[in-house]
């Protein structure tokens, strides 16, 4: 569940950086109040996420997602020209994402909880 909420904060992202480049400096009152809820929504869920999965790895995640579907949107609707260094970086954008997410955590030696605390794990 946390991940499919990470993904979601991750498409709101996406929503507030578009509708904040469409706010004209926050002069346009529909793109700025689609800005503010998506902003709002978007830090919601990557907050929430962020309880069950370690923060380093939700942020690049939300990060990762987040301007890569601002980008492809851009180059879809023309706001952005498209091209294969482009298509390459987006296409690696997409496979940290996938490898943060199929990579195991380490079950072996201090790491840090998502709360931000040190912790140490033992094998039994």
């Amino acid at each position: 569940m946390a991940w499919l909420v990470l993904l979601v904060s991750a498409v709101c992202e996406a929503i507030w950086a578009t509708a904040l480049g469409l706010s004209n400096g926050f002069q346009e009152l529909v793109p700025t109040a689609v800005f503010l809820v998506a902003l709002i929504a978007s830090m919601l869920g990557l907050g929430w996420a962020a309880k069950h999965i370690p923060i380093g790895t939700a942020y690049a995640v939300w990060t990762g997602t987040g301007a890569g579907l601002t980008v492809t949107y851009a180059m879809l609707t023309g706001a952005e020209s498209i091209s294969v260094g482009k298509i390459v970086c987006l296409v690696g954008i997409i496979g940290a994402v996938v490898g943060l997410k199929l990579l195991p955590d380490a079950d072996e030696g201090p790491g840090v909880h998502p709360t931000g605390a040190l912790a140490t794990t033992t094998k039994t």
